[in-house]
């Protein structure tokens, strides 16, 4: 679309961020070569230039989006930007380029690798956060419960409802270790708000003895003879294990083995 420079966009790494790359981008029409994050590796051959973040040039693209492509459109854009896909700066501008070309039939274009890949990684975010939805395991501390979860893309938006209209009356976290971010809901409030770090307290004599009879339930309901460890990694898999108390512990750590069917050796032909 526009002439390709030799150019790295670098910026802050929010939504907003790139919003005002894509304001760059149009502004001097030119598209760069790579689309970088503030602390992320890039190209050392690239000439990196800053773009500032600038909230009205932000909004003047966010609302430009709905109007000339489609409200699915943003909420499209949104979803990629939390998504785990490799370049996915670089992915959400060539979306937008298509999308201000073609309008709201961008959206129908599922042959165009861009709007493919831009799909497939909206996909793997939202299949991400249901998986959450099963595997996230609070513990009690006090009057408040808390839970950290590793995700690969960032799913707390995603979630957000589901926990925070499940547990209405009660005041939780939900960290994301990977993205240095937290869900924090009290009654009537809630929010996704910047934590650096977090390191969960031991748990008291009660929630450890929650914690036994929950494992103990676990293995107790499970049938020995139907046990299939390496179907069990396919559907759970294991980067999910490690802040989950039933699979703390040897069950944890005991490799997945595939037995083999012993062959029966055939008689010669002439002794049948």
């Amino acid at each position: 679309m526009f002439a390709t420079t030799s150019l790295a966009y670098s910026y802050d790494g929010s939504f907003e961020g790139l919003l005002c790359c894509v304001f760059e981008s149009y502004q001097w029409k030119e598209t760069p070569l790579a689309i970088h994050s503030e602390g992320s590796g890039q190209g050392l051959l690239l000439e990196a230039k800053w773009i500032e973040t600038d909230k009205m040039k932000a909004d003047r693209v966010l609302r430009s989006i709905p109007l000339k492509i489609s409200r699915e459109a943003e909420d499209l854009l949104r979803l990629g930007f939390w998504s785990a896909v490799p370049d996915k700066e670089m992915l959400l501008l060539n979306f937008l380029y298509l999308g201000f070309t073609h309008g709201p039939a961008v959206m129908n274009m599922l042959a165009d690798d861009t709007v493919c890949a831009l799909n497939k990684a909206v996909r793997l975010l939202r299949r991400e956060g249901h998986h959450y939805l099963g595997f996230v395991r609070f513990t009690v501390y006090g009057p408040v419960m808390a839970a950290v979860i590793e995700p690969q893309g960032y799913v707390l938006p995603v979630i957000e409802d589901h926990f925070c209209d499940r547990f209405q009356s009660e005041s939780f976290m939900i960290y994301d270790r990977t993205h240095r971010m937290a869900l924090i809901h009290q009654p009537g409030r809630r929010a996704i708000i910047p934590l650096e770090e977090w390191i969960p307290p031991q748990p008291d004599e009660t929630e450890a003895a929650y914690r036994s009879l929950w494992q103990s339930f676990y293995h107790a309901i499970g049938i020995k003879q139907r046990r299939n460890d390496r179907q069990r990694a396919s559907m759970m898999p294991k980067r999910y294990w490690k802040h989950l108390p039933e699979m703390t512990g040897k069950q944890a750590d005991r490799p997945v083995r595939t037995a083999r069917k012993q062959q029966t050796p055939r008689r010669p032909r002439e002794l049948q």
